[in-house]
């Protein structure tokens, strides 16, 4: 199951808010205010980020919290392991 994050991190964009979420949660608006691009564009990248299981959003009143989930840079991490240990 790396398929669906390798493609969610192949946008650099979305390279830079996983970076952010490893410092902690954020909401979108914190999120947003490190880019120069629209607010809109960030709820995509993000959409794109939750749909591969990199982050979950929950709700806190109006806010939307966003968090890294760990397991699928994991899975990565153990195939990209494997696939250099078979290699040398």
């Amino acid at each position: 199951m790396i398929q669906p994050t390798l493609q969610a991190l192949c946008d650099p964009t979305r390279r830079q808010i996983v970076k952010l979420l490893i410092k902690g949660p954020r909401t979108a608006g914190e999120i947003a205010e490190r880019f120069d691009i629209s607010s809109p564009a960030i709820s995509r990248h993000l959409s794109v980020l939750r749909e591969a299981s990199l982050v979950e959003a929950n709700r806190d009143g109006k806010c939307i919290i966003y968090s890294l989930c760990p397991d699928p840079l994991e899975d990565l991490g153990d195939w990209l392991r494997e696939i250099l240990t078979e290699n040398r």
